[in-house]
């Protein structure tokens, strides 16, 4: 294995945050606070940097500022945290998007799920392999779906250039089936769903998780991480209970809020970093900002005492 695809898997195995992305008050990305936010995450010990995520507003950002969020990152980061790329959209784009971004000094290239409505389960699986073989550093495949056969994860598993996949189905039996299915494999399971999903999938056989929350309270999402890799999974599921109010409020609106808690919750702790892009929800409602505010507070208290 290269030093590189070590590098990569290792970091897979921790915490995989996912930055938002700063808007300044004429709607442009603050690269001025996406800097400040980056650099606080690495100081804080963040494994992986997953820069134009989905908790980074992906789809609404134009291509020109993916590659901005990319840069802004990378830089921020200075090798303190390993940074993916995250790339999509048509196959030519993130091919593109890749080549950039390993230009300008990424560690990996995270591959949003293809979401082209027309898509066949085995070719979106494709979609990956090619984007895999046309990078020169690992990748990471971001599969958002339970539709692919265990033939095609297996395929993605045994790709010399994919470092891990990062399952977003809630499909545990599935998830059960590809890891039983593909332990000649190197590549890492990694739970795509955050922290709440994380000791199931630890315990189906996956290492590490992604994480929104990272952004504003990531000594919790580090504590959680301990917790599991010990095999402690009461204080994990405790420490979980406690961050359960904000996830169940990320899933409203059908998770078209997931952006916009975590926005509004770094905005109380005073990071004003503009509101979420349509179609994602702009703002909460008052009801919400009222009850986000509580568990922020009370959150923070914990975290004080812990």
């Amino acid at each position: 294995m290269s030093d590189a695809m070590d590098k990569v898997r290792k970091a897979l195995t921790g915490i995989s945050g996912v930055p938002v992305t700063p808007y300044a008050g004429d709607g442009s990305v603050d690269t001025t606070k996406l800097t400040t936010l980056i650099k606080g995450l690495a100081a804080a010990g963040v494994h992986n940097l997953m820069a134009a995520g989905n908790t980074g507003e992906f789809f609404t950002l134009s291509l020109d500022e993916v590659r901005v969020v990319h840069g802004t990152t990378i830089k921020a980061a200075d090798g303190k945290s390993l940074v993916s790329a995250a790339v999509g959209r048509s196959l030519a784009e993130a091919k593109a998007l890749a080549r950039e971004a390993i230009a300008d000094g990424a560690d990996a290239i995270m591959g949003h799920h293809p979401m082209d409505p027309f898509a066949g389960p085995s070719y979106q699986a494709k979609y990956f392999l090619e984007l895999a073989d046309a990078s020169t550093v690992p990748v990471i495949a971001y599969v958002r779906s339970d539709t692919f056969s265990i033939a095609d994860f297996r395929k993605l598993a045994l790709h010399a250039n994919i470092a891990g996949i990062k399952f977003a189905s809630g499909n545990l039996m599935l998830l059960a089936d590809v890891i039983r299915s593909t332990r000649d494999a190197p590549a890492i399971w990694v739970c795509g769903l955050a922290e709440g999903w994380a000791p199931a999938f630890y315990a189906m056989g996956a290492r590490g998780f992604t994480s929104g929350l990272v952004n504003v309270f990531p000594e919790r999402s580090h504590a959680i991480h301990k917790a599991l890799e010990g095999g402690d999974y009461q204080t994990a599921r405790d420490l979980i209970d406690g961050i359960a109010g904000f996830e169940a409020m990320r899933t409203k609106y059908l998770n078209g809020a997931n952006v916009t808690v975590v926005k509004e919750a770094l905005g109380m702790l005073g990071t004003d970093v503009g509101p979420v892009r349509v179609p994602g929800v702009e703002a909460l409602n008052d009801s919400e900002r009222s009850s986000l505010k509580e568990i922020v507070e009370r959150v923070r208290r914990d975290s004080r005492a812990a």
